[in-house]
C-alpha cells in the first residue's frame, strides 16, 4: 500500500488554497483534486453528497471519503443539470460546470470530446454509458496527468454506487 507523505513548507500559502501538499512516496506531489479525492475539483456549496467529508479543510472544494465517492458526486451533478436545466450534451455540461469567467472552456470541451470520443453537441441520456468516458476525460483534465489503475477502479466503482441511486 503506498504512503501519502505530507510535504511542509514555511512560504507562505496563497489566499484560497489548500495548505496541504501530499507525495505518494518516491513519486509526483499529488493534485488538488486527488488529495480531496475530489476528481471532478466540485466547488464547496449548500449541497451535500454521499461520501462528503465534513467540514473540509480546503476553502474552496469539497473532499470526499474516497475517491469513488468523489466520482458518484460528479455523476449526480451531470444528472442535475439535466433535471434542473435541460443540459444534455457535452458542451453544455463543460459550460457550466467550468464557465469561462474562471475556465478556458472551450479547450476544455475540446479535449473532453476528443477523449471521450463524443461530439460536442451530441445528447447524453440519462444513466448513458458514455457519461462514464465524460468523467475520466474531466477528471484526467482537472487532475493534470493521466489517471493510474486504481484511479480508473474509483472511477468504475462511483459509476456503479450512482446507478444504484438514480
Amino acid at each position: 500500500m503506498k504512503t501519502l507523505n505530507p510535504q511542509r513548507s514555511n512560504s507562505a500559502q496563497p489566499k484560497n488554497s489548500c495548505p496541504r501538499t501530499f507525495r505518494i512516496k518516491n513519486s509526483r506531489p499529488l493534485s488538488r483534486a486527488e488529495r480531496n479525492r475530489n476528481p471532478g475539483n466540485i466547488r464547496r456549496s449548500g449541497v451535500r453528497f454521499r461520501g462528503e467529508r465534513q467540514p473540509s479543510i480546503d476553502p474552496s472544494f469539497k473532499e470526499f471519503e474516497s475517491e469513488e465517492w468523489g466520482y458518484r458526486a460528479m455523476f449526480v451533478v451531470m444528472e442535475s443539470y439535466r433535471r434542473r436545466y435541460a443540459i444534455d450534451t457535452l458542451r453544455g455540461i463543460i459550460s457550466r460546470w467550468a464557465p469561462p469567467t474562471e475556465n478556458d472552456t472551450q479547450s476544455y470541451i475540446r479535449f473532453v470530446s476528443e477523449r471521450a470520443a463524443i461530439e460536442a453537441d451530441a445528447q447524453l441520456l440519462p444513466r448513458d454509458v458514455r457519461l462514464r468516458a465524460v468523467a475520466e476525460a474531466m477528471s484526467r483534465f482537472e487532475r493534470g496527468h493521466e489517471p493510474s489503475p486504481e484511479q480508473l477502479a474509483s472511477l468504475d466503482r462511483g459509476w456503479q454506487l450512482f446507478l444504484k441511486d438514480y
